[in-house]
């Protein structure tokens, strides 16, 4: 299994996954690594969002390509009025 050493991490930091561990029972080893895993696949939940929401702004491109000649206050109106 590959081995990972982090120099230089930032005391509060330390201390913070620390406590993680102890509070988790776990060494900070431990701790490191759930923390890793976590942050990956949070971050690759919030790159899927941001596919779907890039995704559906493409699918409504062609309904607003004359978004300027909308009147923007009927818009509004019929907004409110519903």
């Amino acid at each position: 299994m590959p081995s990972l050493q982090v120099r230089n991490v930032p005391e509060a930091l330390y201390q913070a996954l620390k406590a993680a561990a102890k509070r988790e029972r776990r060494s900070i080893n431990q701790q490191a690594i759930v923390a890793l895993e976590k942050g990956l696949e949070d971050q690759t939940e919030l790159n899927l969002h941001r596919k779907k929401i890039l995704d559906k702004i493409e699918s409504e491109k062609e309904r607003w390509k004359d978004w300027n000649s909308l009147d923007i206050v009927k818009l509004i109106r019929e907004d409110r009025e519903s």
